[in-house]
Formats: structure tokens, C-alpha cells, sequence
């Protein structure tokens, strides 16, 4: 902690020297700045303004972003803006290198409220399986929104469950969409990152993006307004990995390639090398092409020749010909490397937002979107010498892909007006997502050659309609009252599609789906002699038992009150009840307060109870994916807790997560300085918090009363999985934190400044024990109830120190943006031998040995910088960067070598490995920055121009 002061203390004082030396413009990054804005979140009271509410709003001006901002997609534009916001692409992460996992406050993605205009968003149907921040999480497409279609952002950073219902633990977005412009705005963007880093390390251009932005603003009716907004972008991929230093190719694959030179595929003649009537024949071709493989030595051919039976020809060409054999294809090691960086994506959007006269005294409005995108991500390579890659058709191996089609569309309605004294909403907001996954130049193993390349794996929907009836009114007999009170019927459906039959199927050698019993000889296997995997490679489809379609309903009332008791003491409450369909009802409270000690500093505080209904995708997702534990892979299987295979391992059905969340801190405004300050502490604690679970691998043997596990190791086999992964309501955490932030304008004749520094400072922990089913906890399985890895996933993951400092400047036409980010340390969930003694460190929890060596990627300075030329009104061009001095994350551990904790002796002894192992993190130089944990990102300088046009 005494280092996070430090950092606060250096940053502060930069803020201040640059205050002094630099000046302002166009509001570009404005936080809480002096300037009083009115407010639409966190308060019912319309007229209620940023710097005056009892709990911290963030307002953040997105729409000028539109000239100066390197960045262009909302989650990235609030992660270089709000501290207490975090959100990083991911990498070779299926699904979720597509859609950016978000969190508020260093909670879940889950735990933030997203609301459009005011109006509840719905959440993607992706849920993140995946080792990502945000595992086991559902949250809210923010990208799915062009930022060019908003006015400006309000973060309210306080739980709001009791305000706006389920999901606002952490606190709650509110994207404020663009009115009525009175013109037509375009702006074109073209960058790429230009950085040591890029081509897989050989420098130059990679990740090229070019987005066309467009806006109209007329107005509709006499009082009314129209804005559309178009969006169009695509981007390329960015590699980031090192030469590949894997095994590539053993004898086997040698000799196969010289046959397929001559027309022979060696691999056709059999499915199970253990049963093939053709085994002769492949020795014979085996003998034969073995003599065109030159760098062979003479004992290698001698021992060749002598093997007369498939098991000797096995050990005769186990062996790796890696070098020899990439300089006879004319290869290199960096053909082999994977895609690690970002995916490609090519997106098109349409949002609309409008309001008009429907008769006297009422207002209607409408908003929504059209939101298209389509994604290509790669997995982890299949190398020739790997028993999961078909030779036959891939004889170099294969990069497998995982395409998607994600289509995100909104809509809502309703109209407004005054009864009386009373103002009234009534409105219907609808909200879809669906997420389409097509698996290329891939193979599914256990098909007969020759095999499909491409496959339809099934995909995700989910869809939610909202009805809202709210209403407030300013009580007369008692001054500064104002009383809000409403309901809602909120309707869900989430559903999985399955994908054809050759995406998911494990066949045997006669193309037949293998069963439980499947005999060893009719299971495909390569040459020597391992069993092949079923499904596509990289992400095997939904199977037929995975489909489904499950929906439920949610009613809720709420209330919720200010009052000026005095000029200066205000006082407000909120209480919500909400009934689920699936799970039963909650009640909820929030109580506020905000004192003004004098007209220029603020006290406020907060207290509130909140909750978050377990998602319907975390209710009922299942399927079976390929997921590597140090670059092993595993086929593990996601059970949904109504299953079969979860009743046995006694895993109870989810329920809602509770909190209680206590906020203090105050604001303070110094107008002749131009200059206000808010500081913020905070404490969250989230009962009963749904985690995903880590892998229990398929059991054997018997129960305690000795009966076989048939009924568990059946499920495993139904599902093709080797090991389960459950939702389970597993842990309480606390969070405690602290917010700051300070803005400044200043102006002298032709120039002016704006200067915003925010800094936020959390910590994450769990409390109590872990809720783990009582099964499980009896056989010794809590800590893959919830591991170490999971812990450092809710703990350590995102940065738990930040801070931004924005400098915008204009001088007459010219506009600058000096922006420094600094992300804090994250933890990496995997575990090495960090100070290099040989043993990896553990220490003993429930009798178990948990490993907790764990990598720490230090913090990084990031900077910012663009400047902008105003040729006219009309015109205005843009050059700058992101991450000008190019910063890379700390690099991953290469191969380390060191013993493991294995358990404890009968005195609770640490008992380690008696033979050291490799840990290779980077996995062969290709994850050369971790892949689990991102502060900023791994794609280092990106350059862009901008032309902002006016009409």
C-alpha cells in the first residue's frame, strides 16, 4: 500500500506541473469536471447535477472523442478514461477473443449495469469458459454500441440493486446516446500498430484498422429530433509470438511426405493402426519411402528395414527430425507459430435515437440498434506430430479458426408526460444477441479421410424484453421532496443451437458415434497407436444434448426518494422488491446522504444491499471444449447444475449473489481556481458469489460404500469429456477500494486547458470458507471447487492500482492530447519457480498443498498523444498515437525447471516431486506476454489519422 501512495503522490505532482506549463481542449476527457451537468443515473431527480449527488458519477464526454481519441470502441475508450473501469482483449480464448470481458471497481463483468438512455441493456449470450478475467462471467457488449452514436457516458460508481435491479452491485453505465446535431458528421480513421513487437516480432505494420463513422441530427415533427449513426470498420490481426521451439515432425511424418510426393497417402490405409488388415502394405511403403529421406542415418534406415511388425516400426520412427525435415520442405519454425494477438474483425452498426410530439402534453421516443460483427480467431497449432492432427489432409499440421457471426439488435419504445404533478415513463425495451460459431481449416480426427475442413459448431442466443413504469413527482407541502416509484416485468430466453454432427462427434473406425462401449480396436489412432479426439479441432460444436431453450420472468416494485431537509442536507432511499420466476424474491434497500459543509465542499455517504440474479447462461450453459492446462489439452465438459452429472457430485442449484456495499468520501469546488476534487472510499461485500469452477477429472473407482462411479463416469462419457467444470455458488469476497479524481480548466486568451487526473486503488479478497458441496469436500476435491488459479482470477487478475492523467490543449486551430495511463501490477494464475531455488513454493490449505508461486507482471506507464489541425468548421485532420513509446507487458517465463508440490505428510508437511519438470509458460515462445491476465494489452504503438468532417 505504501507504494500506491507513492504512485499517487508522483502522479499528483505531474498533474500539477503540467497544469501549469499546458492549457485545454473541447471537454475531449472530462471526469466530474466543474462545469455542473445534470444527471440521469443514480438519482431520479432531473434536476440534480454530477458534483451534488450523495454517491460518485463519473461524466465522461464521449462524443468529442470522436477527434482526438486513439481509440475508437467504447470498452477501450472507458479503459483509458475511468480508472475504475477495466477491460482488455483476450487471446486464443474461443469466443471471447470477440467480445471484451468489462468490469467496474475490480468486480465481475457481471456485477456492472449497462443502460442505454436510461434503459436497461441486455448482456451478450457468450459466457467467458475461457482462462480470462471474467471467467465464469456473463457481461454487456459495450462494443456492440458505436461510440460515434454517443453523446456522453455517466458511471455511477456505487451499488444500485435497490434503484435498477439485478446486476448494478459494482454500480452502473449509462450511455447517453447523441440528439439532435442539426448536421452531418463523418469521421474516417485509418491506424495500425507499427511497433518492435509486430509480424511475430519482426517489426514493421500488422493490425491495420480502418473505420467510417457517420451521424445525422434533424429534427422530426416540430419539437421532435431524428439522429442516425452508421458505423462501418474492419481490422486485421496482430502477432505477437516468437519462433516456434517445439518438436515438429518425427520420422513418421518424413516418410509419409515423400509418399505423398509420389501419390501414396500412408495414413489413408488405416483408422486404427492396431486394426488394420493392410498393415503389410505400410510397412512395405514405410521400407520403401524411408530410403528418400536422406539425412537419415545408416542405424535409422538398418532399424527400418528390420521392423517387420507395426509395434517395431513404431519404436523405429519415434524419434524428432524437426531441423532436417523444415529445411527439406523449405519451412521455417515461424510457419508453425500460432496467432496470438488480436482477431480479426469486420463490423457494420446502425443506431437510431429519436424523439417526438404524439400529442399535447406526451412525448414519445425510440432508440436502438443494428449491431453486426464477424470475427476470426486462431487456436493453438496442431502439429504434424500431434495425435489430434490428420496428416492425411494437413501433413504440415494446421492452424485451426474459430469464425463467428455475432448479431447484436435493440429496440425500444415509450412515451412520457405529466399527470398533474406527476411525471410518468411508460416504455418496452427488447434486446437480442446471438452468437454463431463456424470452426475452419480444421479437422475432426476420428473422421475417415478425406475429412471436412470446415464446420457448422451451433452458437448462442439470448434475448430479454423489459417493461418499465416509472414515475416521480416534487412534493409541494414539503420544499426539496421528490419521490420516485415505478415497476417492471423483465422476460429472458437464452438458448444453445447445436452444430452438425461431424462438429462434435468422436466416431470410430467404421464411422459409427463411439459409445461407452466402444472397443479399444474400433478407436481411430494415428500411427503410433494414441487414440485419436472427436469434434472439430480447437472448438468441438454444441451436441444435441446441449441444445436447449430455457426462459424465465421477473416482476419487480421499487421506490425511491431525496430530500433537502435543509439547503444543505440532502437525504435519500430507495427500496426494491423483485420476484423471480426461477429462484424466488428479494428485497433490497439503499440509503445516501450528502452534507454541504459549506457551498464549496461536500460530505456524502452511502449504504445499500444489492443482488444479482444468477444469469440464465450461467444456469443452463453446457458443452464440451478443448482447454490446455500447461499446454496440455484436455476435453472438459461444462455441466449445467440441473444435470445429472452435477446432482451426483452433490452441487447445489445456483441462487442470487447478495451484497452490501458502504461508500464515504467528498467533493469539493473551487470555482476561482476552476478546479473540483471528489475522493471516494468504498467496501463491498458479495455473498454466495458464483464462480466457475476448475476441472474435476473423470472418476474411478468406487463410492465410500463401495459402489462403482458407473452413473458419473457415464455422464463424462455422454458429454466426451475427460474432465467438468461446474457454476457453483462457491465464495464471499470483500472489496475494498478508494477513488479520487481531479479536474481543472484553466485559460488564458487564445488558450485553454482541461486536466483531469483519476486514480483508483482496490483490493479484492475472499472471506470464509469455501462453499463447496459436501461430496466433494469428503473426497479431497475443495481446492478444484475453487482453485488457486480461480482465486487469482477474482483477486489479482486486473490491475488493483490505476490512475489517468489527461491534458487536452487547444491554441487557436490546433488541438493536442497528452494522456499517461499507468496499470498497475497483475498476478498471472498459473504458477513457476519465480525465484529460481528449483521448487516451486506452497503452502497447505485443507490439508492440501496449494501451489502460489505465482508470476507478477509489474506496472507500466502507457502514453497518449495526437494533435488535431482545424482547417475549417467543416474540416479537421488528426495524427497521433496510442502507446507512443511502444510498451510492452513484462514477458512471460520461458521453460523453467523445477519440483512441484505434490501434497503434505501425516505432520502437514510440504511434500515436493522427486524428479524436477519443465513449466514452459510462453509454450514454446509463443505466448511471449501472458495470455491469462492483460493490463493494457500485448500489440505495443498504434498510429492512426483521422479526418473529422462537418456538414
Amino acid at each position: 500500500m505504501r507504494k500506491n501512495y507513492q504512485k499517487i503522490i508522483l502522479i499528483g505532482v505531474l498533474f500539477f506541473v503540467s497544469g501549469n506549463v499546458s492549457a485545454q481542449v473541447n471537454d475531449s476527457l472530462k471526469i466530474n469536471t466543474v462545469e455542473e451537468v445534470k444527471i440521469t443515473v443514480g438519482s431520479r431527480n432531473k434536476s440534480r447535477v454530477a458534483t451534488d449527488t450523495p454517491v460518485p458519477v463519473d461524466v465522461i464526454n464521449i462524443n468529442s472523442q470522436s477527434v482526438l481519441s486513439p481509440q475508437t470502441d467504447l470498452n477501450q475508450i472507458l479503459n483509458y478514461a475511468a480508472p475504475s473501469f477495466t477491460s482488455n482483449s483476450t487471446t486464443v480464448a474461443d469466443g471471447t477473443d470477440h467480445i471484451d470481458p468489462a468490469q467496474l471497481r475490480g468486480l465481475g463483468p457481471d456485477q456492472v449495469l449497462v443502460l442505454l438512455n436510461g434503459k436497461r441493456r441486455h448482456t451478450s449470450s457468450l459466457v467467458n469458459i475461457n482462462g480470462s478475467p471474467g471467467r465464469g462471467s456473463v457481461g454487456t457488449d459495450l462494443n456492440a454500441i458505436p461510440a460515434f452514436a454517443i453523446d456522453r457516458l455517466e458511471v455511477l460508481r456505487d451499488g444500485a440493486s435497490a434503484q435498477y435491479g439485478s446486476d448494478a452491485i459494482a454500480g452502473v453505465i449509462n450511455v447517453l446516446m447523441k440528439k439532435n446535431t442539426k448536421k452531418f458528421t463523418a469521421a474516417i480513421t485509418a491506424g495500425g500498430f507499427n511497433s518492435k513487437g509486430s509480424n511475430d516480432h519482426s517489426g514493421g505494420w500488422d493490425g491495420e484498422k480502418y473505420q467510417l463513422d457517420l451521424n445525422y441530427g434533424t429534427n422530426l415533427g416540430k419539437n421532435g429530433f431524428i439522429n442516425f449513426t452508421v458505423s462501418l470498420m474492419n481490422r486485421d490481426d496482430t502477432r505477437r509470438a516468437r519462433e516456434n521451439t517445439s518438436n515438429i515432425f518425427n520420422a513418421y511424418n518424413a516418410i509419409e511426405q515423400r509418399a505423398l510426393n509420389d501419390g501414396v497417402n500412408i495414413s489413408s490405409l488405416f483408422s486404427n493402426i492396431n486394426n488394420t488388415p493392410n498393415s503389410s502394405q505400410i510397412l512395405n511403403y514405410i521400407k520403401q519411402y524411408s530410403q528418400e529421406v536422406s539425412y537419415f542415418t545408416a542405424q535409422q534406415l538398418n532399424q527400418i528395414q528390420n521392423a517387420n511388425t507395426i509395434a517395431a516400426m513404431q519404436t523405429a520412427l519415434n524419434f524428432d527430425v524437426t531441423n532436417n525435415e523444415l529445411d527439406y520442405r523449405r519451412l521455417t519454425r515461424k510457419d508453425f507459430n500460432m496467432r496470438v494477438g488480436q482477431s480479426r474483425l469486420t463490423s457494420g452498426q446502425l443506431f437510431v435515437n429519436s424523439e417526438f410530439d404524439v400529442a399535447s402534453g406526451i412525448r414519445g421516443y425510440a432508440f436502438g440498434g443494428y449491431s453486426y460483427r464477424s470475427g476470426n480467431a486462431a487456436g493453438f497449432y496442431r502439429l504434424p506430430n500431434q495425435n489430434r492432427t490428420s496428416t492425411s489432409i494437413y501433413p504440415n499440421g494446421f492452424l485451426p479458426e474459430i469464425s463467428s457471426d455475432v448479431i447484436d439488435l435493440s429496440f425500444a419504445a415509450g412515451f412520457k408526460g405529466k399527470l398533474g404533478n406527476v411525471n410518468y415513463d411508460i416504455s418496452n425495451t427488447f434486446g437480442k444477441n446471438t452468437f454463431d460459431y463456424t470452426i475452419e481449416n480444421t479437422a475432426n480426427a476420428s473422421m475417415k479421410y478425406p475429412g471436412k475442413t470446415s464446420f457448422d459448431a451451433g452458437g448462442l442466443g439470448f434475448s430479454q424484453n423489459t417493461i418499465n413504469a416509472d414515475f416521480d413527482t416534487k412534493v409541494d407541502w414539503l420544499k426539496g421532496l421528490n419521490i420516485a416509484f415505478g415497476g417492471e416485468a423483465r422476460f429472458e430466453n437464452f438458448k444453445i443451437k447445436n452444430g452438425e454432427e461431424a462438429s462434435w462427434a468422436l466416431y470410430d473406425i467404421n464411422g459409427n458415434i463411439q459409445t461407452s462401449s466402444t472397443t479399444a480396436s474400433l478407436k481411430p489412432t494415428d500411427f503410433f497407436g494414441n487414440t485419436r479426439p472427436g469434434g472439430a479441432q480447437v472448438f468441438p460444436g454444441f451436441r444435441p444434448e446441449n441444445a436447449l431453450s430455457k426462459g424465465r420472468n421477473s416482476m419487480a416494485l421499487y421506490t425511491d426518494t431525496e430530500l433537502d431537509i435543509t439547503d444543505k442536507w440532502l437525504v435519500s432511499a430507495a427500496l426494491r422488491y423483485e420476484h423471480y420466476s426461477d429462484f424466488g424474491s428479494t428485497f433490497n434497500y439503499k440509503i445516501a446522504t450528502r452534507y454541504k459543509i459549506t457551498e464549496k465542499l461536500n460530505f456524502r455517504a452511502a449504504h445499500s444491499t444489492g443482488f444479482r440474479a444468477p444469469s440464465l447462461q450461467q444456469l443452463y450453459f453446457n458443452s464440451t471444449s478443448t482447454q490446455f492446462v500447461g499446454g496440455v489439452p484436455f476435453e472438459v465438459g461444462t455441466f449445467s447444475n440441473d444435470s445429472n452429472a452435477a446432482e451426483i457430485l452433490g452441487i447445489p442449484q445456483l441462487k442470487q449473489e447478495e451484497s452490501k456495499s458502504y461508500s464515504a468520501g467528498f467533493t469539493a469546488k473551487f470555482p476561482t481556481a476552476k478546479l473540483s476534487l471528489t475522493l471516494d472510499g468504498y467496501y463491498i461485500r458479495v455473498n454466495d458469489r458464483v464462480v466457475l469452477t476448475d476441472q474435476f477429472s473423470r472418476p474411478s473407482g468406487t463410492y465410500a460404500d463401495g459402489t462403482p462411479l458407473r452413473n458419473l463416469q457415464l455422464a463424462f462419457d455422454a458429454a466426451n469429456a475427460t474432465a467438468a467444470t461446474f457454476f457453483a455458488n462457491a465464495i464471499d469476497t470483500q472489496t475494498k477500494g478508494m477513488e479520487a479524481v481531479i479536474s481543472h480548466k484553466a485559460s488564458v486568451g487564445k488558450l485553454s486547458l482541461n486536466s483531469d487526473l483519476a486514480v483508483t486503488v482496490s483490493k479484492t479478497n475472499r472471506v470464509g470458507d469455501i462453499n463447496g458441496s459436501d461430496i466433494l469436500v469428503n473426497a479431497g476435491q475443495i481446492n478444484r471447487y475453487y482453485s488457486e488459479a480461480s482465486r487469482i482470477y477474482v483477486e489479482e487478475a486486473i490491475p488493483r492500482f490505476k490512475a489517468s492523467l489527461n491534458n487536452s490543449l487547444e491554441i487557436n486551430k490546433w488541438n493536442f492530447l497528452l494522456r499517461n495511463v499507468f496499470f498497475g501490477k497483475v498476478t498471472d494464475p498459473n504458477v513457476v519457480d519465480v525465484n529460481g531455488d528449483g521448487v516451486i513454493q506452497a503452502e497447505v490449505i485443507n490439508g492440501q498443498a496449494v501451489e502460489v508461486e505465482h508470476p507478477v507482471w509489474n506496472g507500466k506507464l502507457i502514453t497518449d498523444f495526437s494533435v488535431a489541425y482545424n482547417f475549417s468548421e467543416s474540416f479537421k485532420l488528426t495524427l497521433g498515437a496510442n502507446n507512443i513509446f511502444d510498451i510492452y507487458p513484462t514477458e512471460n517465463y520461458g521453460p523453467v525447471t523445477a519440483r512441484r508440490a505434490t501434497g503434505v505428510d501425516s505432520n502437514g508437511n510440504v511434500i515436493y516431486s522427486a524428479s524436477p519438470s519443465t513449466i514452459d509458460l510462453s509454450n514454446a515462445n509463443q505466448f511471449v506476454y501472458s495470455r491469462n491476465v492483460s493490463q493494457f494489452g500485448m500489440n505495443g504503438r498504434f498510429l492512426f489519422a483521422r479526418i473529422n468532417m462537418s456538414f
